[in-house]
């Protein structure tokens, strides 16, 4: 299980929040940027919300319950 505010980076930390359908918190810095669920996910992008966020360039973060 995933902790509330846990940084995701790995793969299977993706790949685990899209299977479960926990939502995912994502950051441009300490910007809020968006909220939503994994629809897809490769070593360069992240879908959600039917938009694409490179994982190099934000931050994901585990929102459990949200």
């Amino acid at each position: 299980m995933y902790r509330n505010g846990q940084n995701l980076t790995e793969d299977l930390h993706f790949q685990d929040h899209l299977e479960h359908e926990v939502p995912i918190q994502i950051y441009l810095g300490v910007n809020h940027k968006d909220i939503g669920f994994v629809e897809q996910y490769s070593g360069i992008f992240i879908k959600v919300n039917n938009t694409f966020y490179r994982r190099d360039y934000f931050t994901f973060i585990s929102r459990p319950g949200y």
